[in-house]
């Protein structure tokens, strides 16, 4: 492996995008609706080593947690492709502060900073650009769900926004094998695709 593939663990950030409760874990309000995916559900195993690896170098760790907000009677404002798309979404879920709105727990214990987001991209309308940037960070890897999804804009706003963008292709998932491919092969205008082992190896300790 060559210096110049090396990543500067100081100036690199572990972006975990939604890998929250009620997306993927059992009991949480996509289980429920029958939306969690295996292959969702295997993330948190697959990423929190690297989180950790990350950390220990001196890296930096934010996550997204998609956020219902409710409205003046407590019914969650829900956008109306969304609602159509996922009809089981109810009172109480995704709310800020709640466990089904939390990282799932082998994640959060790496997190330095999250960040709720009300659409795909980690970026719109919320604090993650100006804490990246505060923190020094230069290059940002992105994992979570869905790939096609927010971890898609996430990369693109990242790459928009001039930070040097990786994706971790076995970090991310989506509903099916064809719709992850698509948008892994589809990123590749916009940053590099790595496996999770691949950048673990690239981080400079």
């Amino acid at each position: 492996m060559s210096q110049t593939s090396l990543l500067d663990p100081a100036r690199t950030a572990l972006v975990i995008v939604d890998l929250q409760n009620d997306f993927i874990t059992p009991g949480g309000a996509y289980d429920r609706g029958g939306a969690a995916t295996p292959e969702a559900q295997a993330l948190p195993a697959r990423v929190a080593p690297i989180a950790q690896s990350l950390k220990a170098a001196g890296g930096f760790v934010a996550a997204s947690q998609f956020t219902l907000w409710p409205d003046a009677n407590g019914e969650p404002m829900i956008s109306p492709h969304l609602k159509q798309l996922r009809p089981f979404l109810r009172r109480g879920d995704f709310v800020a502060g709640t466990e089904g709105h939390a990282t799932v727990a082998a994640l959060a214990k790496h997190v330095d900073v999250s960040v709720w987001k009300v659409a795909y991209s980690a970026f719109f309308n919320t604090q993650l650009d100006w804490v990246l940037r505060r923190a020094g960070i230069e290059t940002v890897a992105v994992c979570g769900i869905v790939t096609n999804g927010g971890v898609a804009s996430t990369a693109r706003d990242a790459h928009m926004r001039d930070y040097r963008v990786l994706v971790l292709s076995d970090g991310c998932a989506a509903p099916n094998v064809a719709a992850h491919d698509a948008a892994l092969a589809d990123l590749r205008t916009v940053g590099e695709i790595v496996t999770c082992e691949a950048f673990a190896g690239r981080i400079a300790s």
